[in-house]
């Protein structure tokens, strides 16, 4: 079969299925795992198909940027889920880092600490939800405001961050891809992030199952550079097997009626 044969039959595929698996095409067309992922390269190219984790989509994969007041609507019963299990990972006199993002301030409508809590934030939102709680220190970064996000971004909040190190990150991303990594719609907000996991002794990332398979403008960093991923239940298994394959430990958040 010549090349031109293959990409004609998984163009065919494509449009009859939506998606093709790189797997499957590999057993049907005869032909390694790899030549298939140079067919769908070569493919994608000339614009023909987006490429996802383990295969290819007609649909765009690429995320983009919506107002913070949209994204809290999406999901909204997932996001809840998945921060009633972040906050069990917090302790007594913690020192954490909340990013942005509205699961990330869905985990703050759920911190309330019996003891000292250390809680550094790029978020307005997460700063407005915590300020008045008892034992709660926030320290609210400051810099260039991102509307779309109610946060901040620049050098004057990395700047902030070179004398501090941090327990634990909880990171909110608008993409994960299990070969290209963690992504965001902004490239200031890709490179706090950065810093973020720098400073922070353990990552947790808080993503939905929207979030997986998509790519945003701005790489944070590869899947290898965070120790733990909370999600929700919609997330397919296959996901949460490679990931733990790759020594990230999951959470699958289940929702209560």
């Amino acid at each position: 079969m010549t090349i031109s044969e293959r990409h004609e039959i998984i163009l065919k595929k494509l449009k009859e299925q939506g998606k093709v698996n790189v797997q499957e095409l590999s057993e049907e067309l005869a032909v390694s795992e790899v030549t298939i992922r140079k067919d769908l390269r070569l493919l994608e190219d000339k614009n023909l198909l987006f490429r996802t984790h383990g295969g290819a989509t007609l649909s765009n994969p690429y995320t983009s940027d919506r107002p913070v007041s949209e994204k809290a609507k999406i999901q909204a019963k997932e996001k809840e889920a998945i921060a009633k299990e972040a906050v069990k990972l917090i302790g007594d006199n913690d020192s954490i880092i909340l990013a942005s993002g509205t699961t990330v301030s869905a985990l703050a409508r759920e911190i309330y600490s019996q003891y000292r809590l250390t809680v550094i934030t790029s978020s307005l939102d997460v700063s407005l939800t915590l300020s008045g709680r008892e034992n709660i220190e926030i320290s609210q970064l400051g810099g260039q405001l991102r509307p779309s996000s109610n946060s901040v971004v620049g050098p004057y909040a990395e700047q902030f961050l070179n004398n501090i190190t941090c327990g634990i990150l909880f990171l909110g991303v608008d993409g994960i891809d299990l070969d290209y990594g963690l992504t965001t719609t902004n490239l200031m907000e890709a490179s706090l992030n950065q810093k973020f996991i720098e400073i922070s002794q353990y990552t947790i990332v808080l993503a939905d199952h929207t979030k997986f398979g998509k790519r945003g403008f701005g790489r944070i960093c590869t899947i290898g550079s965070i120790q733990h991923i909370i999600t929700d239940e919609q997330t397919p298994q296959s996901i949460v097997n490679e990931l733990e394959k790759k020594g990230i430990r999951v959470t699958v958040a289940k929702q209560t009626d």
